[in-house]
């Protein structure tokens, strides 16, 4: 049977659950045991795949074709293995499917009520997911007290009482404010929200304390003692200079103690020895590189947290700082001076996007990397929007244009395919009006690799599987005119969709239709954001 570790926040949203779940998974993976992690939504959304990056952030797509939270994200990149869709789960998925089977007669003419059958639903989604596993942590969305919230809250007490108190644990995330004024750390927040919980019917085991500031001893035995805890249970969660820091600070602390003695799984010796090196090389690098970030979202940089992530991830293994230069691509449209920063960086990155908006400075900075011969990397519309870009000024086709921005174009260098394949084998249809909703090529697809090429070079494989969230593809019939030009077509998918282009005259100028950021991790960085980061570095040198 698994063993389960629910994890709630209280007080305030984004304290870190995520980052909470992902560091203990990870110490208890590196001690040999097999971990996996759920993420818990309660907004009434079937996913996020339709919510704008301005209100939810990045979305983050699984090997099998799920649309999640960015907090999915981070469990991959910890615990350095892909996740399913199954992992990810939102009231709007509970609820649709406790209709579904309504709908169908399975209730048998009975009245569909939250307990027991939106509770049984939840609980049922949590068991499956916690076959074949160790131990299971799953991460609760939203604060104690949530409406929306309290059905995840019901079901989970229910699932201690079914499993037993030594197979379920339930951890606390809260904050511990400064008040600058007073000189003080106070405690009743998080007093106030171990009360919540247990009005509810649940009692944390362990607490871990958000504060800018570390803990004194005599705070946290009043903790323990107001909240009935275990004084070795309450954990401090202080601000670190990477959030990859959090699993050392909790080892430090003996976290895997109290979790071990609780759920009964005996002496805990995680390998953290590959861990603390990277770590060392994010915070202390011995070079470093300024990379121009150029995208439509750079507001809220939690659009692009796993590019972000990337970015660090491929500096560390290399020793060097990424410094990121964001540049708002719609600013560049009406702010030529701002061509003046693209002067001053080591690399250009075009991300990915849906929508007009700030397309034409997107092609001002593919242009620029293009003539001065900067190393560049496009990652789907940065892909997409280089051939346009190419096909414009170097082949001389005016009126080269995607179909997403204006689909009757007489130049459809980009365009939209009716039909194809989706990562299951199923056949999909979609139009210029098919419904936003999962009508994407989304998950993992084949991608087919040139030899002798950038792209080659970077994966050393003529074959890879990467991740894929968009609607339009390079048009194919223009293939010819591009690779006659210096266009190299580096890699394709087994149907013959352009996947990867390069150019032949430049020191290093490749664009993925894919995402790459999708499947890297700390312990894995993603070959070809790597190889951007390492010819960035070069060049520079």
């Amino acid at each position: 049977m698994a063993k389960y570790i629910f994890i709630t926040g209280g007080v305030l949203s984004s304290l870190g659950k995520g980052v909470t779940s992902a560091s203990i998974a990870t110490l208890l993976k590196h001690s040999g045991l097999n971990v996996t992690m759920l993420k818990i939504d309660p907004y009434i959304n079937v996913d996020p795949g339709t919510m704008s990056p301005f209100e939810h952030g990045e979305v983050f797509v699984t090997e099998d074709g799920g649309e999640t939270d960015l907090d999915i994200g981070n469990y991959e990149r910890f615990l350095n293995e892909s996740i399913s869709k199954k992992n990810n789960f939102t009231t709007g998925q509970i609820y649709l499917s406790v209709i579904q089977k309504e709908r169908r007669g399975d209730y048998l003419g009975k009245t569909v009520q939250i307990i027991p059958h939106i509770t049984n639903e939840i609980k049922d989604r949590i068991y499956d997911i916690g076959k074949n596993f160790d131990v299971v942590l799953v991460e609760l969305g939203g604060t104690v007290g949530d409406i929306e919230g309290l059905p995840y809250m019901e079901a989970i007490r229910q699932i201690r009482q079914e499993v037993g108190s030594k197979n379920a644990m339930f951890i606390h995330v809260t904050l511990v404010p400064y008040i600058k004024a007073a000189g003080e750390l106070k405690t009743k927040p998080t007093q106030h929200s171990v009360q919540e919980l247990r009005r509810i019917g649940i009692t944390p085991n362990m607490l871990i304390c958000r504060s800018e500031v570390n803990l004194p001893k005599s705070l946290k035995r009043k903790l323990a003692n107001s909240c009935d805890i275990d004084y070795h249970s309450v954990i401090e969660a202080s601000d670190a200079k990477t959030i990859y820091k959090v699993p050392l600070s909790f080892l430090k602390q003996n976290i895997l103690i109290p979790i071990s003695e609780h759920l009964q799984l005996g002496e805990l010796n995680p390998d953290m020895t590959q861990w603390n090196e990277l770590v060392k090389k994010i915070v202390e690098p011995a070079d470093e590189v300024k990379i121009a970030f150029v995208g439509k979202y750079v507001t809220h940089k939690e659009s692009y947290k796993s590019l972000i992530e990337a970015l660090i991830h491929s500096g560390a293994w290399l020793d060097t700082r990424v410094n990121i230069e964001w540049i708002d691509s719609e600013d560049l449209e009406s702010k030529p001076e701002l061509m003046e920063k693209l002067e001053d960086v080591d690399g250009i990155l075009v991300a990915g996007g849906f929508g007009k908006r700030g397309v034409e400075g997107k092609l001002k900075a593919i242009q620029y990397a293009r003539e001065n011969k900067i190393p560049y990397l496009g990652i789907c519309l940065g892909m997409q929007m280089a051939v346009v870009e190419f096909a414009r000024n170097v082949l001389g086709i005016k009126e080269a244009e995607s179909q997403e921005f204006d689909p009757d174009t007489k130049e459809p260098i980009i365009y939209l395919i009716d039909e194809f394949i989706d990562a299951s084998g199923q056949k999909q249809l979609r139009t210029h009006k098919t419904p936003l909703g999962g009508t994407m090529r989304l998950g993992g697809y084949e991608c087919l690799i040139k030899k002798d090429t950038k792209l080659y070079e970077s994966y050393q494989s003529d074959k890879v599987i990467e991740r894929h969230r968009h609607r339009y593809e390079v048009n194919g019939d223009y293939a010819d005119k591009l690779e006659k030009a210096g266009m190299i077509i580096s890699g394709k998918s087994k149907e013959g969709l352009i996947e990867a282009v390069e150019l032949k005259d430049h020191p290093w100028f490749v664009a993925v239709q894919f995402h790459p950021e999708f499947t890297n991790r700390l312990q894995n960085p993603n070959p070809i954001i790597k190889k951007f980061i390492e010819k960035s570095l070069e060049l520079k040198k």
